[in-house]
């Protein structure tokens, strides 16, 4: 009997510790992304291990968005804060921060990442004031339209989850490999792919592509925009429309998250095709992962540079 009662004990324990034991001491890193490519990214990264949302959707400025109480929610909780930088969340961000209460993501901790402070930024002005628009005196914040740039974050992003996880650093570890091999495969097939795209003239709707024309060596002729982030107006776009008579383009390029009534203007009128790219993750129908947002985004290039 008493052997019965030992063994019916050491059954009950080992039952208690499978439900609870791995939802207490193995729960998901609670990570609060800023935008869409880096809740993807730390998703690869993190697999099982996290527990990822992202404060905008492909279809959101991430320049401007409202903390709205979900999102504060989010915030207060999360262990890892991964956001672009370079003053794209410059708008909300250091409100939600204040906001949470939350000391661990917090400029200066290890759950505060900025992505863009890890690659090296274009369009760095030389002085910024507010009389240019939406000027970023740290330089072009659109970096994730560069897959070399994303490689360099994903090496710094699973270093800071081994820093904020540390009890699981060997799987991080591992994980971050296999996205470094696959990404490095998927890169040398959109290169191929993208060949054809080197010296393509196109016009931008706004300064969203600076990285993706640097990595394709796409030529930016015009862009729709009197200034970073002003529309333009009736006047400006036929000033534009005259530049391309003189420097003819292929393309018009914009976000999903734009209006495209500019640029589907510019298309009539100087008979080019509007291109919407994706942007991010979840951008278009097939732009659904990190990977597939490359496989689109050349798809949709090469598409439109067809004879």
């Amino acid at each position: 009997m008493t052997i019965s009662l030992r063994s019916s004990f050491a059954a009950a324990a080992a039952a208690l510790a499978l439900v609870g034991g791995p939802s207490s001491a193995h729960a998901a890193v609670k990570v609060l992304a800023c935008e869409p490519e880096w809740a993807a990214l730390v998703q690869e990264l993190g697999g099982p291990l996290v527990d990822v949302q992202s404060a905008t959707t492909a279809l959101q400025d991430p320049h401007r968005i409202q903390a709205r109480p979900s999102l504060l929610a989010r915030a207060r909780q999360a262990e890892l804060l991964a956001c672009t930088g370079a003053e794209l969340e410059a708008g909300w961000l250091p409100v939600l921060l204040q906001q949470s209460g939350n000391p661990r993501i917090q400029p200066g901790q290890p759950g505060h990442f900025m992505a863009a402070d890890l690659v090296t930024k274009l369009g760095v002005p030389a002085a910024a004031d507010r009389s240019q628009g939406d000027v970023h005196a740290a330089g072009n914040p659109h970096i994730q339209t560069d897959p070399r740039r994303i490689a360099t974050v994903a090496t710094g992003l699973a270093a800071r989850l081994r820093q904020v996880d540390p009890a699981n650093a060997a799987e991080y570890s591992r994980r971050e490999a296999d996205f470094a091999r696959r990404w490095g495969e998927a890169q040398a097939r959109w290169q191929v792919q993208a060949a054809p795209l080197k010296g393509l003239p196109v016009a931008v709707q706004h300064a969203s592509f600076a990285y993706l024309q640097d990595w394709l060596g796409l030529k930016e002729v015009a862009v729709l925009e009197p200034k970073p982030g002003v529309e333009p107006s009736a006047a400006h776009l036929q000033s534009v429309r005259g530049t391309l008579k003189a420097t003819p383009a292929k393309a018009v390029l914009y976000a999903a998250y734009q209006d495209p009534r500019p640029s589907e203007w510019l298309s009539r009128e100087a008979r080019i095709p509007a291109v919407k790219l994706p942007f991010t993750v979840g951008g278009t129908e097939g732009a659904g992962t990190l990977f597939t947002l490359f496989d689109d985004t050349v798809a949709r290039l090469k598409a439109a540079a067809a004879p």
